[in-house]
């Protein structure tokens, strides 16, 4: 990476924690885009360089698993697409991965509740997992040959059952249970939430 690309880099970072900053200070809709931009020491229309929605400045620090599902099964090595998925979810549950919303860091779950709380931010979480399933129907595509609608479908559901599960560990997560007592009804969840999508995705 270059100077000029590591100084983007920092630009876009500094952005974002001033925003997050901000957001869990006094709310999502209640700050501006011209204050995050203040407090990041940076322009308007900069900051709208970097992230060109309001929402963008929360959902973009999710961007890393917006494409993982896809990203695991062109790695599964020829192992099953669903039993790949499983196995990469419950490694995510055992390491406390944020983003099966099984993890009870006080800044990780402030972030989850900014979010889930926000009717924008879910709003935001729809366009993230729309990429989430367009990218896992071409790799399922790539992955058993069909060019159909299967995949695709096949993707909703996938993507959908890992979003459930994280929303109903969050669930318990928020209301007070600590995630390593949660840890072994949510791995049992997942299994039975796999199952289901074995039974039923199998034929793919």
């Amino acid at each position: 990476m270059g100077l000029r690309e590591r100084k983007k880099l920092r630009t876009r970072q500094a952005i974002s924690d001033a925003a997050i900053a901000l957001f869990l200070e006094s709310g999502f809709d209640r700050v501006s885009v011209a204050e995050v931009a203040a407090a990041a020491e940076v322009s308007k229309p900069t900051l709208f360089k970097y992230f060109p929605a309001k929402e963008d400045l929360v959902i973009d620090r999710l961007a890393d698993h917006r494409e993982e599902a896809a990203e695991v099964v062109r790695a599964a090595a020829g192992q099953p697409p669903l039993a790949a998925l499983h196995a990469h979810f419950l490694a995510g549950l055992e390491r406390r991965d944020p983003i099966t919303g099984l993890c009870d860091e006080p800044e990780v779950l402030a972030l989850n509740c900014l979010i889930y709380d926000t009717p924008a931010l879910v709003a935001g979480m729809s366009r993230f997992t729309d990429h989430s399933i367009d990218a896992l129907a071409d790799a399922l595509r790539e992955a058993t040959g069909r060019d159909d609608l299967a995949p695709r479908l096949a993707a909703g559901q996938i993507v959908t059952v890992q979003r459930l599960l994280a929303l109903e560990n969050h669930r318990h997560i928020t209301a007070g249970e600590a995630a390593a007592a949660r840890f072994p009804a949510a791995a049992a969840e997942a299994d039975q939430a796999f199952g289901l999508l074995r039974s039923g995705l199998d034929g793919l």
